[in-house]
């Protein structure tokens, strides 16, 4: 006789462990995670993928921002197994196969769109969502698009300007 669901769970230590298969930039990876583990959470934990960070834990500040199936989510509200079955990108992902940056990520330097870098990753990603989804036609068109990502520093000029920029690369 096989071992039951709930004797499972207490052999784990209570927990129920499930098996997710992710694509994260390209690259599949399967992990017997906790039902409960946020996106965030396998990326960093479990892949060893860092750039998406924990800011809030509630959705609210952006610093987990990735791609799935090219839309913006935040990572610390989307469970991992809600991603299976859909190709995710992270920071480490965006630039090209020889090593080159992509757009974005080059104008956030150019511009120094950064202070401390702690909501930068997040800030590039909703910025390339931002670009692809059509909503950077103008400077308040941008501010409200990226309202969600929020910076400590205050870097909001060079973010916007950096966006802006890439922008019209993105486009070309």
């Amino acid at each position: 006789m096989g071992i039951s669901v709930a004797s499972q769970a207490q052999l784990s230590g209570g927990t129920a462990l499930h098996n997710v298969t992710l694509a994260v930039n390209g690259t599949v990876h399967t992990l017997s995670i906790d039902v409960r583990t946020s996106l965030l959470d396998a990326l960093r934990e479990y892949i060893g993928l860092t750039g998406a960070k924990k800011g809030c834990d509630h959705g609210q500040c952006g610093a987990c921002t990735v791609h799935i199936d090219g839309r913006r989510i935040v990572s610390c509200l989307t469970l991992a197994a809600q991603a299976e079955g859909h190709e995710v990108t992270t920071i480490e992902g965006l630039e090209g196969v020889d090593g080159t940056l992509h757009a974005m990520q080059q104008a956030f330097i150019d511009h120094d769109a950064l202070q401390c870098g702690y909501c930068t990753p997040g800030q590039i990603m909703s910025a390339v969502a931002c670009v692809h989804e059509g909503h950077a036609g103008s400077l308040d068109e941008i501010r409200e698009y990226m309202s969600g990502n929020l910076c400590r520093c205050g870097a909001y000029i060079g973010i916007v300007a950096a966006i802006e920029t890439a922008a019209t690369k993105m486009q070309e």
